[in-house]
């Protein structure tokens, strides 16, 4: 059995509708979304504000959950420093728009960040970040997905076939509708 990590990311989007992207590190060729692990005793939507800003300078407003996805290493794959499977990761996905035109602070060294479109992201994506786009800009809230964390794999999630999207309820939400999530009351960053 893996040891099960829990993480946040964001589909943020400006005002024309772009989807803000971050690749990691020297010689990264992918593109991921936004976002980062939980603190202890800390809410996916406290972690999301505060791992996004540091990450990008952005602050952000959270419209809504996207969904939880689910993303596993392949079977027998060890990496190095380990013994055993890697980790299985949980990561609530938002829906979030850019607050203001520009960042408000610098982003993490070795953040690069650039805005797509989200019907023509780069080729080099996560399977999490296409995915995610996908259900995001499809106006779908609820989504429970088994993203495969397969090294390399960039392939579109209808090509996976492994969409498993739960509808939100009729009445929770007129068509079209935003809502706005505030961190609970109780809480501090």
């Amino acid at each position: 059995m893996s040891a099960l990590t829990w993480a946040v990311a964001a589909v943020v989007t400006d005002d024309t509708g772009r989807v803000l992207l971050c690749q990691q590190g020297r010689g990264a060729r992918r593109y991921a979304l936004p976002g980062g692990r939980l603190r202890p005793a800390e809410s996916p939507v406290r972690a999301a504000l505060r791992d996004i800003r540091a990450e990008t300078g952005w602050e952000i407003e959270l419209i809504d959950l996207v969904g939880v996805y689910h993303l596993t290493g392949p079977t027998g794959e060890c990496t190095a420093g380990r013994v055993g499977p890697p980790p299985d990761v949980l990561v609530h996905v938002f829906r979030a728009r850019a607050a203001g035109v520009r960042p408000a602070a610098d982003p993490a060294p070795g953040c690069r960040l650039s805005w797509h479109s989200p019907d023509a992201l780069p080729e080099a994506v996560t399977p999490l970040t296409r995915a995610a786009v996908a259900d995001a800009t499809a106006g779908r809230s609820g989504v429970l997905r088994d993203v495969p964390g397969v090294p390399g794999a960039v392939q579109p999630p209808e090509q996976r076939g492994e969409a498993a999207t739960v509808p939100p309820p009729a009445w929770s939400r007129p068509p079209g509708a935003r809502h706005a999530i505030e961190p609970d009351a109780g809480e501090s960053s």
